[in-house]
């Protein structure tokens, strides 16, 4: 039981919970609690980016054999599309069952639209298959990291490690280095402060989502 109660899954669950009821019985509270939750979604994005050039770049820096990339690779990109596609069919059965929203009966005159304006807005020119493959490579790495630019930090990811790999036993400190970092910073690592700062995150974030919709 005290190993259950100490797990940070079962932690976060909790938390959910007591957001949901925050937000139902004192959505005033809940409201004030925002900030938390948007802090938790700035940090959650603060670490994806670093987290899959470091993972990217060990697991390919610390293959002996190069050819296993490919395969990998490939088996990776499989299982990608099965699950993305399980996932659009899950999605669009519970949306047709479900019927989420439904029943709110929110007055669109009086949502704010320009915090959806950026992506409602047509673009300027449709971008060509051309356009897409240069658009993936990074003028700046830094600024692809700073950015969150998921596809440009993969590529960067992808041709770092296979350097790291040709260079073979000199880069194996550094390699180290990045395997460490990804187990301090990934989401299961027993850092009592990281989930301290991430069951809070959680706790302010729901109430603001359930609270009732008036």
């Amino acid at each position: 039981m005290r190993r259950i109660a100490t797990s940070l899954y079962i932690q976060v669950l909790i938390a959910i919970a007591l957001g949901v009821a925050i937000g139902h019985f004192w959505p005033a509270v809940g409201t004030s609690m925002k900030p938390l939750g948007d802090g938790f979604i700035k940090l959650v994005k603060m670490v994806i980016a670093p987290i899959i050039f470091c993972t990217v770049v060990v697991g390919i820096a610390s293959m002996d054999d190069l050819k296993k990339v490919g395969r990998v690779g490939i088996k990776a990109l499989v299982y990608f599309e099965i699950v993305t596609t399980l996932a659009l069919v899950i999605g669009l059965v519970i949306v047709n069952i479900v019927k989420p929203g439904a029943g709110i009966n929110a007055d669109v005159a009086t949502l704010d639209a320009s915090s959806v304006a950026h992506y409602a807005a047509p673009s300027d020119k449709p971008l060509s298959a051309v356009d897409v493959v240069l658009n993936i490579i990074p003028s700046n790495i830094v600024d692809a990291l700073a950015r969150g630019d998921i596809l440009q930090v993969l590529l960067f990811a992808v041709l770092f490690g296979f350097a790291l790999a040709a260079m073979g036993a000199k880069a194996r400190n550094l390699v180290t280095i990045l395997d460490q970092a990804v187990v301090q910073t990934a989401p299961d690592a027993k850092l009592p402060n990281n989930e301290d700062r991430r069951e809070a995150g959680r706790l302010g974030e729901s109430p603001w989502t359930a609270r009732p919709r008036r």
